[in-house]
C-alpha cells in the first residue's frame, strides 16, 4: 500500500510507503481501543462511593498488560531488526534524529524517578493500609523494563537502514514500529489523564503524604508524559527513514 500525495505535479511529488505496517497497525488499534475502554471505566468507577480502590486497580492491570505486550514486542523488534545494515554515521538522515534521541533519554528520567519513587512507596507502606500495593510494584517494575528496552530499541534502529532489494521488500520490524507507536498514544492517555492525577496512587499518599507525592508527581510525570509523546515521533522517524526505499 502506497500513500501518494501531489505536492506539485509539474516539479515533485510527496510519496510515502506504508507497506509491512498493517499487522501493527490493526493490533495497535485494538490496544489503543482497549486502554480508551479502561480508561472510561476508571472514571465512571471513580465516581461511584467505595469504588475508587477498584477504579485504580483496573486501570492498574490494564497497564502491567500493556507494558508486558510491549516488551514482548520490543524483544521480538530487536530480533528482527539485527540483520538490517548498521550505519554509524549519515550526511542527512542520522543528524535528524540525533537531537531526537538525546530529547528521548533526557525524558527518560521522569519515568525513572516516578517508577522508583513508586516502587519505594508501595513496597514500604503496610500491607493492611493499602491492598493495591502489590498491582503497583508489578506495574511499575514493568514500566521501567519496558520504556528502558523501547530507549534502546529506537535508539538501535535509528543507525539501522534495509539492505537489498530484500530487505527492502520485507522490511523486517517495521510491524513492531507501527505497533510500538500506537500504544505508546495508548500509555500517553494514561499518563496524561489518569497518573497525572497525585490522588491514582493511593499507597504513595500514605507513605510520601499529599504534599511529598504531589511534588514528586508534577516533577517526574511531565518528563514521563512527553517521553512517550516524543517516543512516537522517533518511531515514526525509525518507521520511515529506516525502511526508505531507495529512489536510486
Amino acid at each position: 500500500l502506497v500513500a501518494t500525495q501531489e505536492v506539485n505535479p509539474a516539479a515533485n511529488h510527496f510519496s510515502v510507503d506504508c507497506s509491512q505496517s498493517h499487522k501493527g497497525l490493526f493490533f495497535g488499534i485494538i490496544m489503543i481501543v482497549m486502554t480508551i475502554i479502561s480508561m472510561i471505566m476508571y472514571f465512571v468507577l471513580y465516581t461511584q462511593p467505595g469504588y475508587e480502590l477498584v477504579a485504580t486497580q483496573e486501570v492498574t492491570i490494564w497497564e502491567i498488560i500493556t507494558y508486558f505486550i510491549c516488551t514482548a514486542a520490543i524483544i521480538a523488534g530487536l530480533i528482527l531488526i539485527r540483520d538490517l545494515k548498521y550505519v554509524q554515521n549519515s550526511s542527512d538522515d542520522h543528524h535528524s534524529m540525533e537531537l531526537d534521541n538525546q530529547l528521548l533519554i533526557v525524558a527518560q528520567t521522569g519515568v525513572y524517578l516516578y517508577g522508583m519513587f513508586s516502587i519505594l512507596g508501595s513496597y514500604f507502606s503496610k500491607w493492611d493500609a493499602v491492598p493495591d500495593r502489590i498491582e503497583g510494584i508489578v506495574a511499575e517494575i514493568l514500566g521501567l523494563a519496558e520504556t528502558s528496552l523501547q530507549t534502546m530499541f529506537i535508539l538501535h534502529a535509528s543507525h539501522r537502514r534495509c539492505k537489498g532489494a530484500k530487505q527492502a521488500r520485507r522490511k523486517p520490524g517495521r510491524e513492531i514500529v507501527t505497533f510500538l507507536l500506537i500504544v505508546n498514544i495508548a500509555i500517553w492517555f494514561i499518563n496524561t489523564l489518569i497518573k497525572g492525577r497525585a490522588v491514582f496512587r493511593e499507597t504513595n499518599l500514605v507513605f510520601f503524604g499529599v504534599w511529598g507525592w504531589t511534588i514528586i508527581t508534577h516533577i517526574s510525570m511531565p518528563l514521563a508524559i512527553f517521553y512517550r509523546f516524543h517516543s512516537t515521533i522517533c518511531l515514526f522517524e525509525v518507521w520511515k527513514i529506516t525502511y526508505k526505499a531507495k529512489t536510486h
